[in-house]
């Protein structure tokens, strides 16, 4: 079957399909469940305000609570979760000093269960952290292998999952969270 997407889609695919197009005129994305969109909203702001360790106190709200080091992806796949699946989403950088200790920061311990990490390759989290702060400490290959090796030791060691997004598209990303947090047999 080839369908011209630009010209008779509609009439070709409902030949198709054997099924009548049902015409709803004046829908806007997300607009016809209002419910819904209020719940996405909130969920956006939620997200924001617990963006990058905030709001530590509205963490018992939080669906999913992401940590990882500064720049891997958290911030825009919190972000994405909130806007395309309505899911209260907090994020946590871990830091070098998270690292001092053993265990998880005092402040995730008790979400333990919401906690998932993000990773990436070190060469791209220097290509990445080397646009914001060329030529720092920060944005050096050892630094971003140091605190890498340090995060993934402490995910690995605190059994929270993790997806590497190195090769993966924030929508890709968000897609894995979301079924690592849905119960099995459920869609959505």
């Amino acid at each position: 079957l080839v369908m011209d997407v630009y010209g008779q889609f509609a009439g070709m695919l409902s030949a198709e399909l054997g099924r009548q197009p049902i015409a709803l005129r004046g829908r806007m994305h997300g607009m016809d469940d209002t419910g819904a969109y209020h719940a996405r909203i909130d969920a956006l702001n939620f997200t924001l305000s617990a963006d990058d360790g905030l709001s530590l106190d509205k963490y018992s709200r939080a669906d999913l609570i992401l940590v990882g080091v500064s720049r891997c992806g958290k911030t825009p796949t919190s972000l994405y979760l909130a806007m395309q699946y309505g899911l209260h989403v907090a994020n946590y950088p871990l830091t070098p000093e998270n690292f001092e200790r053993p265990g998880l920061p005092t402040a995730l311990a008790p979400y333990r269960a919401k906690l998932r990490g993000l990773t990436l390759s070190a060469e791209r989290l220097a290509q990445i952290r080397t646009e914001r702060k060329p030529g720092s400490r920060y944005a050096s290959l050892e630094t971003c292998r140091e605190e890498l090796r340090a995060a993934e030791a402490l995910m690995r060691a605190e059994g929270i999952p993790s997806i590497d997004t190195t090769h993966r598209s924030i929508e890709e990303i968000a897609a894995l969270l979301k079924l690592s947090i849905q119960p099995p047999g459920l869609t959505g």
